[in-house]
């Protein structure tokens, strides 16, 4: 059986670094509570739509934040060692550095974002209602209606999660302590 040496020396350490910190938090970053489109329809719901699909709906899976996650988390433990040591172990203040960070991460992902492009149906709905509209089903029939007679969407963005960006806007940080 192995033999751990040192463990009193790691305890010792751990104890020192914890009796530095100043304060607590707990960190979130995403799509809070608040966040809302101008109609009202929660922007979280909106995002977990196009992160997960709707495959009843016809949305695709667009897994943004998951794949933010993938790609950045591994560096988040190094980036909070060093904004700790930066903010002399100020919990509340390294944690909302730490989420300015993420939160632009997930923006990111969210501008880069673009496969599955959207349908031909959707940009003509986009053309149709225009970024300050919601489309309703007559508006969805006229789009299919003019696609199916060879019509194409011109000037409306084809980007598939940005369009009036309330989401992009939307990703908010905020640190409980």
């Amino acid at each position: 059986m192995p033999v751990l040496s040192g463990g009193d020396k790691l305890q010792a350490a751990l104890a020192s670094i914890a009796s530095n910190l100043k304060g607590r938090g707990t960190l979130r970053v995403g799509f809070l509570e608040n966040a809302q489109y101008p109609d009202g329809t929660s922007v979280a719901l909106v995002a977990s739509l196009q992160e997960f699909g709707a495959p009843r709906a016809g949305i695709p899976p667009r897994p943004f934040f998951r794949t933010m996650i993938t790609k950045e988390s591994a560096g988040w433990p190094s980036l909070i060692s060093s904004q700790l040591k930066k903010t002399n172990y100020d919990m509340p203040l390294t944690l909302g550095r730490v989420g300015e960070v993420i939160k632009g991460q997930l923006q990111t992902s969210i501008r880069d974002l673009t496969d599955p492009p959207l349908s031909p149906v959707t940009l003509m709905v986009r053309q149709i209602v225009g970024p300050n509209g919601r489309a309703t089903l007559a508006d969805v029939l006229e789009a299919r209606r003019r696609v199916k007679a060879g019509q194409s969407a011109q000037g409306v963005s084809t980007h598939p999660l940005i369009w009036t960006g309330t989401l992009l806007n939307s990703v908010g940080v905020e640190v409980e302590t």
